[in-house]
């Protein structure tokens, strides 16, 4: 088939990028031309006009939700027990509470422009990717570990492990990110090329949370029974962070082959891949305002 022409082309945007995630090439509004057929990818105005509104509303019922779980946790110490114990709770309701404090300027970004620097956009990359990694191993060391079965010197050394783990996890995000004009200014995810060490140790690292990480878990408790007892409603219910995040992390893994050519996109790809990594993106998101009501749940049944 005939090679591509790119005509014109725009950057393409998901809900984390504040407003930008590379797309096919660098300029403005995007249209290839697929045997004579021109491509159009509408994805960045639909953001800009959804993405605000969806992350306030999204962050005013994380505070709330996230609120009302502390209080919980506050007033009834006792009522939390294996497999959601109270130190696994507070620790993911303050993971969960770090990443919806990140929203309100990601979605000023979105609809406004970054007007906050290179350095608070990069920071914003390493604080929103430290509390997903820690929540993701928080979840993961809960599902086939006791630790948290008691607050004691075991597991707060695990906690300590966990979080500066995660924190080491999260510097590739911040030295990928950066802010460009396009044509105002945006902080976007990926401001190096696609095979730079950074963004793919970055990705490596994402990759190995939201896809890898459960899928061990899930092997390791069918073929090891000795597991399956700490599968109780608590463990399944913080399971529901793999569940948001596992489409996301499928849509990295393409959005990686495309973008390094070992895959060739089709005009309907063009068109539409943005939208199905930025839905999935926002369905990740959700897990902060979810995890809180589903965590309340599981402890009152």
């Amino acid at each position: 088939s005939q090679r591509p022409s790119i005509l014109e082309s725009t950057y393409s945007l998901d809900l984390l990028e504040i407003m930008g995630n590379f797309s096919y090439d660098d300029s403005n509004v995007t249209s290839l031309d697929y045997d004579a057929v021109p491509c159009h990818n509408q994805y960045c105005p639909l953001l800009q006009r959804v993405a605000p509104a969806f992350l306030a509303v999204t962050c005013a019922a994380a505070t709330l939700g996230t609120g009302a779980l502390l209080l919980a946790l506050a007033k009834q110490p006792h009522a939390w027990g294996w497999p959601q114990s109270r130190a696994l709770v507070a620790q993911l309701a303050v993971g969960m509470g770090l990443f919806a404090a990140l929203l309100p300027p990601v979605a000023v970004g979105i609809g406004q422009g970054w007007q906050l620097g290179t350095g608070l956009c990069r920071l914003t990359h390493l604080l929103w990717h430290w509390s997903l990694f820690a929540q993701g191993l928080l979840v993961g060391s809960s599902s086939c570990s006791t630790a948290w079965c008691r607050w004691d010197v075991r597991s707060q050394r695990l906690a300590i492990a966990v979080w500066a783990g995660a924190l080491l996890l999260a510097l590739p995000a911040a030295l990928a990110s950066g802010t460009v004009a396009a044509p105002e200014m945006t902080c976007i995810r990926r401001s190096v090329d696609i095979l730079a060490p950074e963004y793919l140790l970055h990705l490596a690292f994402c990759l190995c949370l939201f896809l890898l990480l459960p899928a061990v878990l899930l092997v390791a408790a069918l073929a090891a029974p000795q597991l399956r007892p700490g599968w109780k409603p608590g463990v399944g219910v913080s399971w529901l962070f793999f569940g948001l995040w596992v489409p996301y992390g499928v849509g990295l893994a393409v959005d990686f082959l495309l973008h390094a050519r070992l895959l060739q996109p089709t005009c309907g790809t063009f068109e539409h891949f943005d939208y199905v990594l930025g839905l999935s993106e926002g369905l990740g998101v959700l897990h902060c305002c979810l995890g809180p009501a589903a965590l309340l749940t599981a402890r009152l049944c």
